[in-house]
């Protein structure tokens, strides 16, 4: 009985870092999913992560043990929160590209989060998904939730982490990257946008019978699908360049939070 109690408690501890990181992470927060298949499979893994670790772990049986749920459960959304942070990348570099074409009025429910998103930005985020699954990605974030524990036992400071002030650093320089990284998705169509601005600004000065309301918004449509058509073969690779920064963004999160196995 004994044995078991410990078992159950360390499963527990496990369960809520890996549940809390399905429930932020991409793929696997999609609302298309049913919550009883990832209540499921939050459980296999947490087992088979308890077959790894063992069962020999040093927890608390007095009050401290909701501190250690507490501490995985904000594990798990850090590491969920810096997955997902990408996807977000792909869809404010697609809000770029709408405010500039004139889409941004039109938008639709993203069936992935049940959020508003941009059109452009809501095509993007679908290719992105498939090229995601294509090279397994889902795969290498599960490899990342279970070799959490490798990095951050169960026995973590996250707190005094958080205190430092090492994790809030590591928050911002991310999120500072990753609105450098969605600009730069969206150049290529805002500077061919704004070079339509600038001819259309002419236009009016040196033809002010054109109604330039009238022409500039179809102009500015067709211009800005003719650059996204020509942009489109490089999405694999712009997306590809974009998961590595997410992987090496899970590697600094979790070395940053623990330290590297030995």
């Amino acid at each position: 009985m004994e044995i078991f109690l410990q078992g159950f408690s360390v499963f527990v501890l496990i369960f809520c870092r890996i549940s809390s990181f399905f429930v932020v992470a991409p793929i696997f927060s999609s609302r298309t999913l049913p919550t009883t298949f990832k209540i499921g499979l939050s459980g296999i893994v947490s087992f088979l992560v308890l077959l790894i670790i063992g069962y020999n772990q040093s927890v608390p049986s007095d009050l401290n043990y909701i501190l250690f749920m507490l501490r995985e459960v904000l594990i798990g959304l850090l590491m969920g929160y810096v997955a997902f942070l990408i996807f977000a990348v792909i869809q404010m570099a697609g809000s770029f590209i709408d405010i500039q074409v004139g889409f941004g009025i039109a938008n639709v429910i993203d069936p992935m989060t049940g959020a508003s998103a941009p059109v452009l930005g809501n095509l993007k985020y679908i290719v992105a998904t498939l090229v995601f699954l294509s090279i397994n990605g889902h795969h290498y974030l599960l490899d990342a939730i279970i070799r959490s524990f490798n990095w951050i036992p169960l026995s973590n400071k996250l707190f005094e982490k958080i205190y430092g002030g090492d994790l809030s650093g590591f928050l911002i320089r991310t999120f500072s990257q990753s609105f450098l990284l969605a600009f730069q998705m969206a150049a290529p169509i805002i500077v061919a946008l704004f070079v339509t601005d600038l001819a259309l600004g002419f236009l009016a000065r040196t033809a002010p019978q054109f109604n330039i309301f009238v022409i500039g918004i179809p102009v500015k449509i067709i211009v800005g699908l003719l650059v996204l058509l020509i942009l489109v073969p490089t999405f694999v690779y712009a997306f590809q360049s974009l998961f590595q920064v997410l992987f090496n963004s899970l590697h600094d999160l979790l070395s940053t939070i623990g330290q590297r196995p030995k």
